[in-house]
Formats: C-alpha cells, structure tokens, sequence
C-alpha cells in the first residue's frame, strides 16, 4: 500500500436524474450529504412514479447541457430538425416549464420536483459514488469501449487516480453492518457498499441500444478480477461497480477539489 497515492480526480454532477453530467473542478456537500446540485431534479409520472433512464430507453436521447454555474439548462434532442424540443431554462427554478418540456417530449404528463437533497437512488448512503479511473478502463478493455463511455455509463460522482483497478473496493468492509471511514481533503466519508447497477450501463449513453450480453460478461469479468483484498462477502453478485458513501451531517458546506488526496482513517 506504501505506494498508492489516492487523489481526486474528476467530480461529476448529475443534476437532472438520468441526464447529461457537468464536471467540475469543485463541488460542496449538501444538506444530505449527497453533493450539491447533484440529482436535484427528478421527473415523475401523475402515478407517483420515477420517470428515469431504468425505466424508459428514451431518457438517453435527451441532451441536458449546464451553464458553468448551474444557473441555465438547455434541453435537446439531436435530430430535431425544427428544434420543437430544445429550450433553455433556468436552473433549478423553472421546474414548471420543464415539466412542460419533458411532457412534450414523452407524450403524457410528467412532473418535474426539485430537492435540495437530490434524490439518491440509495437512500441509506445518499453520498457520493466513488470509483477509480484504471476501474473504468479495465471495464472499457472488457467491452472495447472509451474510458468516457463507460464514465457516462456508470454515473460515479467521485473519480480516484493514483490507484489500481477496483481499488475502491477498501473503502467497504465485509461486514453488512459497518463502514470504512476515510476522508478526501476535508471532508469525511464512510464507505458503505458496493453500488449494484442497474440495466442502464448496459446501454450506449447516447441512443440508448443495448449491448446484448453486457450484464452477464460485466458479472464473469468482475469476478475473476476481484482482487484478493476486496471483501467478497459483500457481493452476493457480480454485477456491482463504485462504492456508495455516507457523509456525516457535520459535514455539510464542506467543498471537496479535484487534486484532494484520499486518506484512510
């Protein structure tokens, strides 16, 4: 271990759920523990629920792109010759006219909701998803994809370099009932679980077409490049990629910084 040197690469923020990322080169802890603007908004059907990427493939067509400060974003559909579907709102205000926008787009009505909590799809360790570049890139070998394609695939808001592959895997413990604490520049975490994935990384970021045999191959590949020291009690399957965290309340209004180094307590 006397030469790993743990640093926070990329920071990426998701803030409408299953669309576009914006990086950024700082990010502050929200209220939640989640990373401010991250996941602020969600879209929801008049049933109540969730209108995401899981459950719809159209989802990735969708093009979100952020001003530099989150203040506006535009919304669009490549291939829409006469731009009936691209408009600019503001940032997280307009909630209204995106629900318009989105329910447009999708042909019923859809409801957009803003949190200042975001909305987690683990809402017992609401921090952010942390993974390792060389993670990314050994899966991008399995599949002969970019490293970007598969960043955008899996959505992790925390990228570590200065590491081997699945080296986030040390920052879980093999037992259901504990955390790993550690901390990046400032701000501490605890390190829950391994992040079970859904089929949306079996699924090009853009058009949405399945990559037929994806789960199955990820699972096999994961499995036999488990490294020895991953606590593999915690994988009742295979088909697990990124740590999901926990940030202690205290921590909020903390800023973490591309360039932080990752200590383990």
């Amino acid at each position: 271990m006397s030469d790993i040197a743990p640093r926070l690469a990329r920071i990426r923020i998701h803030p409408i759920k299953s669309l576009d990322p914006i990086e950024v080169a700082a990010a502050r802890v929200g209220p939640s523990g989640g990373l401010e603007h991250d996941r602020a908004w969600a879209l929801y059907s008049v049933d109540g629920r969730w209108v995401n990427a899981k459950r719809t493939a159209a989802m990735h067509l969708i093009r979100a792109s952020f001003a530099p400060d989150l203040s506006t974003v535009t919304l669009a559909v490549p291939g829409d010759r006469r731009n009936m579907f691209t408009a600019e709102l503001a940032f997280p205000a307009d909630t209204e006219r995106a629900a318009q926008w989105f329910s447009a787009y999708f042909e019923q009505q859809i409801l957009v909701r803003h949190s200042v909590d975001g909305f987690p799809d683990d809402a017992l360790a609401s921090g952010p998803t942390i993974v390792s570049t060389a993670s990314l890139d050994a899966v991008a070998e399995w599949f002969a994809l970019s490293t970007e394609e598969v960043r955008l695939r899996f959505r992790a808001n925390l990228e570590i370099d200065g590491v081997p592959a699945f080296w986030e895997d040390h920052l879980f413990s093999d037992d259901p009932r504990g955390t790993v604490r550690f901390q990046i520049g400032a701000v501490n975490f605890e390190g829950s679980n391994p992040c079970a994935r859904c089929p949306v990384p079996a699924r090009d970021a853009y058009t949405g077409a399945d990559l037929i045999g994806f789960q199955r191959h990820f699972a096999e590949q994961r499995h036999a490049n488990l490294p020895a020291t991953s606590p593999a009690a915690r994988f009742d399957h295979f088909y697990r990629l990124a740590t999901n965290t926990r940030v202690p309340s205290a921590e909020a209004g903390k800023i973490l910084r591309v360039g932080d180094e990752l200590s383990l307590a």
